[in-house]
């Protein structure tokens, strides 16, 4: 991959001298554009809010100082991505990316762009006239593409509906985007947007980001709960309270990212927003058709033929403004993360059920010597009882009072007090066989 050279010095010296004159505060950020070119400039708020036609409030979601949840907004010239650690802002010619010197977004900016570079190839019509290639060169052009069934449209259906509006791929302006194209078994040429392969690498990137995560919390959490079960102790307990916090904080991520997936399927209206290839394209076709009009009304023609002219760029002009795109390509592509990230919701659900069960079974464990403490101290309890009948004996025969029992011979003693320990005895032991008989006792 052979990247191409950042601007000149002078170029960015005067872009920071005009953000100083203009009082504004610059950032730098890594430009990458759909024809493979890379960069990095220093700009401030309001100019990327006239280059990318966004409000403030969406501007504010990028920025690193402040919190927000991970979103992916749609608006009329772009598309603002804020998931995870991926902040970026998606047009229909180039990336900006805010933050691409942190080291955990360094990844994600490698792998958008040797994707760009990997798919940005020969002109679409070089693509059509090579539409016969083998199996092996048809391969590598649908690499640009996730293989998903029945995934992107054709692209002579799109040139189709291009030319219907009087505006085809080869009649673009310079400098308008050309989307990248995948060369199907059938000899389909099926388009695929730039803004569309931009926003699937953010979506892989975030992805593989929480699916990572989890591997490795799993790898910690299983063994250290299995340890914990085996043995109770204030380590084992502090190592399984750590991994329960990590695990409610990546399930509470990975459950706002399948959340914004699954508020983008569910609305339409948000998925045609994302169309921003063809939203431009539409709007330049509308601006030529609408400057075919002005010319045809200022011309002292009037015969059928330039009114049957006007009639269609009319009609061009209205299907123009009424764009209504096919959103099942973009559907799919989010489906497929969707489905991805729901895998991983899944396994943090499972291991939160596998934190619950050992929870359950260590409460058993606790209870269960409980209850042989309390078995025990009932036990020691009744000793207690019967050995002070003992002593009640004991000490009515020490008082000094005066008894025949005082003058008997010496071995009346010893029976005295064998009948003493054995009578303690044997009420102990009808003592502990109640206990037991009436269920107070194991």
């Amino acid at each position: 991959m052979v990247r191409s050279p950042l601007p000149a010095p002078e170029y960015d010296a005067h872009h920071r001298a005009a953000g100083r004159r203009k009082g504004t505060v610059n950032r730098e950020w890594l430009v990458v554009s759909d024809s493979g070119r890379s960069y990095h400039e220093e700009v401030g708020k309001q100019s990327i809010m006239r280059r990318t036609g966004l409000p403030a409030r969406d501007l504010r979601i990028l920025d690193p100082l402040l919190s927000y949840p991970s979103t992916i907004l749609g608006r009329e010239r772009a598309i603002v991505i804020n998931l995870e650690h991926i902040k970026a802002i998606i047009t229909a010619t180039e990336v900006l990316v805010p933050n691409s010197k942190d080291p955990l977004v360094a990844p994600f900016v490698q792998d958008l762009q040797s994707r760009v570079y990997s798919c940005y190839g020969a002109p679409l019509q070089e693509a059509a006239d090579s539409s016969d290639l083998d199996g092996e060169a048809a391969g590598k052009a649908t690499s640009c593409w996730p293989s998903l069934p029945n995934q992107g449209v054709s692209a002579r259906d799109g040139v189709d509906a291009s030319k219907q509006n009087g505006l085809t791929f080869g009649d673009l302006p310079e400098g308008s985007p050309r989307p990248a194209f995948d060369v199907g078994s059938d000899g389909r040429i099926k388009v695929v947007p730039f803004e569309f392969r931009a926003l699937e690498v953010c979506l892989e990137s975030a992805c593989r980001c929480l699916e990572s995560e989890t591997l490795v919390l799993e790898q910690e959490a299983y063994p250290a709960l299995d340890e914990l079960t085996s043995k109770i102790s204030t380590l084992n307990l502090e190592r399984v309270r750590q991994i329960k916090s990590r695990l409610v904080a990546i399930s509470g991520r990975v459950q706002k990212v399948r959340d914004e997936l699954e508020h983008l399927l569910d609305d339409d209206m948000d998925i045609a927003e994302m169309y921003l290839t063809d939203k431009l394209a539409h709007q330049r076709a509308g601006e030529s058709s609408s400057r075919i009009h002005l010319e045809n009304d200022g011309s002292d023609q009037e015969d059928d033929g330039d009114n049957e002219l006007g009639v269609e760029t009319d009609s061009s002009h209205e299907s123009s403004g009424g764009l209504k795109p096919n959103i099942e390509e973009l559907e799919m592509l989010l489906e497929a993360y969707f489905v991805q990230i729901d895998g991983t919701l899944n396994k943090l659900s499972h291991l939160r059920e596998y934190v619950d069960d050992t929870e359950d079974y260590i409460n058993i464990m606790l209870d269960e010597k409980q209850n042989q403490l309390l078995q025990m101290g009932v036990m020691l309890s009744t000793a207690t009882v019967v050995i002070t009948a003992g002593v009640v004996v004991v000490g009515l025969l020490g008082m000094n009072i005066h008894i025949n029992l005082f003058e008997a011979p010496y071995h009346k003693f010893w029976e005295t007090t064998l009948g003493t320990v054995v009578g303690c005895i044997i009420l102990y032991i009808l003592a502990i066989a109640f206990g037991k008989k009436s269920g107070l006792l194991q």
